[in-house]
């Protein structure tokens, strides 16, 4: 009757993500008053998890399972669901578990609910709090299935350690042809720097860049703050930047701890993907732009003379704190 966590990894390693839920199914677990089981798919050093609270992994090795399949995954994660009699299973809101969500939800004959930001209100019923219109609001969702899958906002609960003397197991789990009837073709990585989902600070920047050539600028702040860079919608569509950097309601969500936008209007669509950052920053020369109403620090100027400046001065705080 252990709560079940799946931590997802990359490469093998475990993804900030895992960290994360693992620290949440361990709350969760104090409040059932059971321990946590957590499913590891192909990960080198399942046994580290022990530091998030997890008391058993259930490890899973296959080469098949390098690349994320979700109906693959999800019958992976069925299968221990069932060998644990887990009635509780903690998910990230990654792209990867959104979409495996739904496959496992249907498997188990389980409720589903995305988003959440706080661990249970209450056990008995089973209420969570989740964000609801974009983000503009919060709901208080009971879940009255007897199987119930929790989706964890990113950085809504942060990681904790509560050091576990964890055992691992190998668990194999039976897979098929018929779980790879769609396959990954090609995977585009973002090469040396931090991903978007993974990032507690997000530099992006819009069309008020101007064009490619001054994302130079863009690309500096980040790397002084040792952030992921982004981009608004029209930006990717112009092809100034890569799809994959595209945030907002019809991109990547972003959730980061400090959220900076340079030249950024802040579309209602773009407002709605971003608005779950804790803190947002706003370069902007138009003092009527949007993004103004739903930022919490605001600077009205000139981004190709407020950034560099910027940079400098991060620089030198950096010089002098090193």
């Amino acid at each position: 009757m252990s709560v079940l966590v799946y931590t997802e990894t990359d490469k093998g390693k475990f993804k900030k993500n895992a960290l994360e839920v693992a620290s949440y199914a361990h709350a969760v677990a104090a409040q059932l008053g059971t321990t946590v089981t957590a499913v590891a798919i192909n990960a080198d050093d399942s046994a580290s998890l022990g530091a998030y609270g997890v008391s058993k992994i259930l490890n899973v090795s296959d080469s098949k399972l390098d690349t994320f399949n979700a109906k693959a995954y999800a019958n992976c994660i069925t299968q221990a669901a069932e060998a644990e009699s887990a009635q509780v299973i903690i998910v990230s809101s990654s792209a990867d578990s959104r979409f495996l969500s739904g496959i496992l939800a249907a498997k188990l004959n389980a409720g589903y609910v995305p988003n959440v930001v706080a661990a249970p209100e209450s056990t008995n019923p089973f209420v969570v709090k989740r964000t609801a219109f974009s983000n503009k609001g919060f709901a208080h969702t009971e879940i009255d299935a007897e199987t119930k899958i929790i989706g964890l906002s990113n950085n809504a609960f942060g990681i904790a350690e509560n050091t576990t003397a964890a055992s691992v197991e190998d668990f194999s789990a039976a897979i098929n042809d018929n779980d790879f009837g769609a396959k990954s073709i090609e995977i585009d990585r973002v090469v040396g720097k931090a991903t978007i989902a993974d990032a507690d600070i997000v530099v992006s920047a819009g069309r008020g860049l101007k064009g490619p050539e001054n994302w130079g600028m863009v690309e500096e702040l980040a790397d002084v703050l040792g952030a992921a860079t982004a981009c608004s919608k029209p930006v990717s569509d112009l092809g100034w930047r890569p799809h994959g950097e595209h945030v907002g309601q019809t991109g990547k969500p972003v959730a980061s701890n400090l959220y900076i936008a340079i030249g950024i209007s802040g579309a209602i669509q773009h407002l709605a993907g971003v608005s779950s950052s804790k803190t947002k920053v706003v370069i902007n020369n138009d003092p009527e732009a949007p993004f103004f109403k739903a930022a919490d620090y605001g600077i009205v100027g000139d981004a190709f003379e407020v950034v560099p400046e910027l940079i400098e001065k991060l620089k030198e705080f950096k010089a002098q704190n090193a």
